[in-house]
């Protein structure tokens, strides 16, 4: 092992010879903590019983006010907890960790599913056998035959459901091009939290009545669509005030029973809190803060956002509430940390229950984004760093937990202390905080519609998208298409290894009679076009059903757009609004990489024959690890090579080409990304061996990332490689996600933070979406896979969020330790 660690390695190793850990205080969150790291995550199915039965007794009613008195109901009746020693109240399952049900998706499904869920090998759940019985027999008759997964996979068309599932009776995905919606009702999202902390609940409510009153009793679209909406809004406040209520209810009651003075002090603050706040505006930070944590619990309780609800700007809006309270000494920075720190770790608790083996192999690690955003510009347009900024850095970098994920916006005027702060915390080793690109992404959001003051204040959420609360209004789940797929179907006319003689795509000719790679590339390009049509077929269907399915009456609440237009946010249209969708290129790199190595080694050099490489790839490159070593040695993208970037770039442009013509039928801006998530393992899974070397069902690239151990010049190429693939002059692209790995040598010391600081200046110029890295030794990574009980808190930077290293699956494991560790940042 490198004789230079991380602070995150040293801390693990001293945990190993049971030393004191330096740099980590000791306080209540780490207390509550500990007991939270032991768990094993439980399902808990209040959420999903309390939806059924409000569901059975309000058939026939509009959808928006079904989902508002399931919301009530679950207020009346789910059980409240207060953990011990906690300041910050308000959880929707039970003590420990725990995931919730949201039947409405796949709960056709939900009886086999828990039968698997507690063995399985990725993100496992414990039920007890008396919940897995109600399962059984109250929530999973009522859904069968009302679910959307099953809706949807009745409407597409023969040859798109092909590409999208498995003909088993579960409908399992097949990673072609795979829909996201069946498993997740909305995508990432942030909320408006500004609106709750000046107006509260009960302002929410108080507007929604006298618009009540004013509605027209003789007006058709005023009785039938105007005023379902405003009585969602009125009883979904009463539920959140009420849900808060009871809290303060039973704080009361445990300050009466408790004997330690200074928690019994605790417990009535706390109640205090709980009695006025979400339902009145926020006077004090502490006001403010748990204001704030019940609106995004209450939001997971009422459906199951892809990545979780997002925390915002906190540092924006929650500063004015800081300011008042330093002024006026009624807190101090270090209390605001721990006050943020007890959120971090009930955050922690909440863990994302996907049913779906496609879902949890896609968020291995009990993934998570609720994306804390720092620093960016004001709505002017001016720096907006601020001391809150620098608190939530010093919390990731003493209270090492990856929960939230936290995201720092990075532009031109960003101040020298606040980059070297980013680059101290990155230092640390456990993958915080990402970067977003101010000047990537501001003119991308102007050029979609938004204004400059909308675009300056625009928030991180999920894995790197960003979003403009009150003016974004999409949140259909999109498409991810395996391209890996395509080239695949290239080299066996329309075939995949993995289904035999089956015709999964086009019939594009023997790639034995192509006579040039330009034959070669067509075929290929025809494959990616057919592929993405039928994603666009499967998100046209998604956008029609949803509005059908499912209803956000809190997220409308906190919607301008959608208070002013009586419209629920999952409709397919919000006046206003701007639609940014997407579809996601899985393998990028391994499909460059691919093409490339056929052009230089077949029709260039003619080293190889086509005859050979069929062999090769067919057997797995077994018997041919000459042949295999020629195509690791091709050129490969992410090594500043325009021989391999010329290629990237094609590919990019074609697909945006595609969405540019065919998005504006959807009325959504079809963006192409390049965020994985961790799929890029299972769809590697259905994969045979590949051009580029890549051994059959291994995984693919990652992101906008190098092919595994391929980035051979150094993480500045990494960078040029991204940069000269992009079409600047189209703007149906969105987010590249891009995977670093540096050695802690080569950041260490002063110089090493100057070097890290000079390497992030120079990703902000070439004007790149996305930017983490993991800064750790491959070796640790190596140990803790073979003693995994020693290395159990080891954190790693995946794809948009960091997880622990020893609850990840082999393959994902193997994947991030096959990332090159960069020596030098040059």
């Amino acid at each position: 092992m490198s004789q230079s660690r991380s602070p995150q390695e040293i801390r693990i190793q001293n945990e190993i010879n049971h030393k004191k850990i330096a740099n980590v205080h000791e306080n209540r969150a780490t207390e509550i903590l500990k007991k939270v790291r032991e768990s094993k995550p439980q399902i808990d199915i209040e959420r999903g019983l309390y939806f059924t039965k409000s569901f059975q007794k309000t058939e026939g009613q509009p959808l928006i006010l079904r989902w508002a008195k399931a919301l009530k109901y679950y207020a009346e009746n789910a059980s409240i907890y207060i953990d011990e020693n906690q300041l910050i109240v308000g959880r929707s399952g039970k003590p420990g960790r725990y995931g919730i049900l949201y039947p409405e998706l796949d709960g056709d499904t939900l009886d086999e599913a828990i039968k698997t869920l507690p063995s399985r090998d990725v993100s496992p759940f414990d039920i007890t056998p008396e919940d897995a019985k109600i399962i059984t027999e109250q929530i999973t008759p009522y859904w069968k035959g009302k679910t959307f997964h099953e809706d949807l996979a009745k409407a597409l068309p023969r040859e798109t459901k092909k590409l999208t599932y498995n003909g088993d009776k579960e409908l399992t995905s097949r990673y072609i091009v795979n829909e996201t919606a069946s498993f997740r009702s909305s995508l990432q999202w942030v909320h408006d939290y500004e609106i709750v902390l000046e107006k509260g609940f009960e302002g929410i409510k108080e507007e929604a009545l006298e618009r009540l009153q004013q509605l027209d009793s003789d007006s058709p679209v005023d009785q039938t669509e105007k005023r379902p909406f405003l009585e969602a809004q009125i009883i979904t406040s009463d539920a959140i005030i009420l849900w808060a209520e009871r809290h303060a209810k039973l704080a009361k009651e445990l300050s009466a029973k408790q004997r330690d003075a200074d928690r019994k002090k605790e417990l009535k603050i706390i109640a205090e809190i709980c009695e006025r706040v979400p339902r009145y505006p926020a006077r004090t930070f502490y006001e403010a803060l748990q204001s704030q944590w019940f609106t995004q619990m209450f939001s997971r309780i009422e459906q199951k956002t892809g990545t979780i609800i997002s925390n915002g700007r906190m540092d924006q809006y929650l500063y004015p509430f800081y300011q008042k309270d330093i002024k006026e000494g009624r807190i101090t920075d270090e209390q605001v940390q721990e006050l943020f720190e007890c959120m971090w770790v009930a955050m922690s608790e909440f863990v994302d229950l996907y049913l779906s083996e496609a879902g949890g192999s896609f968020n291995e690690g009990y993934a998570h984004w609720e994306a804390v955003t720092i620093g960016g510009t004001t709505k002017k347009g001016y720096d907006a760093t601020n001391e809150l900024t620098y608190i939530l850095l010093k919390s990731k970098r003493e209270f090492p937990l990856n929960y939230p994920d936290l995201a720092a916006r990075i532009h031109m005027g960003s101040p020298k202390r606040y980059l070297y702060e980013v680059a101290e915390t990155i230092k640390d080793g456990i993958g915080f905080p990402k970067l977003i690109n101010d000047d990537e992404v501001v003119p991308i959001l102007l050029s979609k519609g938004a204004s400059l003051k909308e675009a300056y204040d625009y928030s991180v959420s999920g894995c790197a998208e960003c979003r403009m609360p009150n003016r974004d209004t999409y949140t259909s789940p999109n498409a991810y298409i395996n391209f890996a797929a395509a080239l695949e179907m290239v080299l066996y006319n329309g075939k995949m290894k993995k289904y035999g003689d089956e015709i999964v795509g086009l019939e594009t000719g023997n790639f034995e009679d192509f006579e040039s790679f330009d034959e070669v590339l067509e075929a290929y390009l025809k494959q990616q076009k057919n592929l993405i049509r039928h994603a666009f077929i499967q998100q046209h269907e998604i956008i029609r059903l949803r509005g059908e399915h499912f209803a956000t009456p809190l997220g409308s609440s906190l919607h301008k757009l959608c208070r002013e237009s009586y419209k629920d946010l999952h409709q397919p249209s919000i006046p206003g609004g701007i639609d940014l969708g997407y579809f996601e290129f899985i393998g990028y790199a391994t499909v460059v990489d691919s093409l490339s190595a056929i052009k230089k080694l077949i029709f260039e050099e003619k080293r190889l024959t086509k005859k050979e490489l069929l062999e090769a790839v067919n057997n797995d490159f077994k018997g041919y690890e000459a042949i295999r070593q020629l195509l690791l040695h091709a050129p490969s993208y992410g090594n500043d090579d325009s021989y391999t970037d010329e290629i990237g770039q094609l590919l990019d442009l074609e697909a945006q080409k595609f969405t540019h013509k065919y998005g504006k039928e959807l009325g959504v801006h079809m963006d192409l990304r390049l965020v994985p998530f961790t799929s890029h393992v299972p769809f590697g899974k259905v994969i045979g061996a590949t051009p580029n070397g890549r051994f059959s069902y291994t995984p693919l690239s990652d992101g906008s990332s190098a092919s595994q151990g391929a980035d051979l010049n150094g993480p500045t190429a990494v960078l040029l490689s991204n940069y000269k693939t992009k079409n600047f002059d189209y703007e149906d692209h969105a987010a590249r996600l891009l995977n670093i790995k540096l050695s802690p040598s080569c950041v260490e010391g002063e110089n090493g933070t100057e070097k890290l600081v000079q390497f992030i200046k120079a990703w902000h110029d070439l004007r790149l979406w996305h930017l983490q890295f993991n800064v750790l030794n491959t070796e640790t990574l190596r140990q803790a896979q073979k003693q995994p009980q020693l290395y159990k808190n080891l954190l790693v930077r995946i794809a948009g969020y960091s997880a622990y290293f020893t609850e990840l699956s082999k393959d994902l494991q193997d994947d991030i330790i096959a990332r090159t560790e960069h020596e030098e940042v040059s």
